[in-house]
């Protein structure tokens, strides 16, 4: 169930912010960054926001600046979620943009992929997007996956990951709290053959790998610390 921390810190969108381009891929609007050339693809799945947040593109980039060919789908079709639309509180948003649609959209998003010759893709959802990553790697259409303050990750979910996963928690989180990412650890642990990694970052909120103020310094550094652990997940299983 979406709470207050699901909206909170909205960006300010910019469609032209970023060091890549828009193209269409698999029939979405995509954000795409890095060499067409590279052999490996990151996909990162956003939240309820979208892809024209500043701050994912500019996360996209330096992901972009270790290899990786990057893609930012636009899952919502021009309508991310806009706080300042109250008469369209949350709830009735995702009527129309629930995660098991962004899971469907993205297998032809795979595909044109694949046709660029790319041979190994790892993706990475943020809140919303971190619904999409999971049946993504349950049903193995990555490499590998990285669920960053995920929302509506179930034990079910964790139980069928097939695929290298890592989990990055926060201290502060309603939509999900320590404990069940810890359920998460355990689950994983008992699965040796799935390669895990699980972390609860403290002092932290949902959303801070990607709503963060750029002035706040401590919030800035919080965030490239679980960019680190992301790429680095990814340098190491997505080859």
């Amino acid at each position: 169930m979406l709470g207050p921390q699901c909206c909170e810190n909205p960006p300010v969108l910019n469609p032209l912010s970023g060091s890549g381009h828009v193209e269409k891929l698999g029939g979405l609007d995509a954000y795409v960054s890095g060499s067409p050339d590279s052999k490996k693809c990151v996909l990162l799945v956003s939240d309820i926001y979208g892809y024209e947040a500043p701050n994912l593109r500019a996360l996209a980039d330096k992901v972009a600046a270790s290899g990786f060919y990057v893609v930012v789908p636009d899952y919502f079709y021009g309508d991310p979620y806009d706080p300042s639309h109250q008469e369209r509180p949350v709830h009735v948003w995702m009527k129309d943009h629930g995660p098991d649609k962004g899971f469907e959209d993205t297998k032809p998003v795979l595909e044109a992929i694949k046709n660029k010759g790319i041979t190994a893709i790892g993706a990475a959802g943020m809140c919303w997007g971190g619904k999409v990553v999971v049946e993504l790697s349950k049903q193995e259409l990555i490499q590998a996956a990285v669920l960053l303050h995920p929302t509506y990750v179930t034990v079910d979910d964790i139980k069928g990951v097939k695929v290298p996963i890592a989990i990055l928690g926060a201290e502060d989180d309603f939509l999900t709290p320590p404990a069940l990412v810890k359920q998460f650890e355990e689950i994983l642990a008992s699965k040796p053959e799935v390669s895990s990694y699980v972390k609860i970052f403290l002092n932290v909120s949902h959303g801070w790998t990607t709503r963060y103020d750029i002035n706040d310094l401590e919030a800035v550094k919080a965030a490239e610390e679980a960019h680190k652990e992301m790429l680095d997940w990814f340098v190491t299983y997505v080859k």
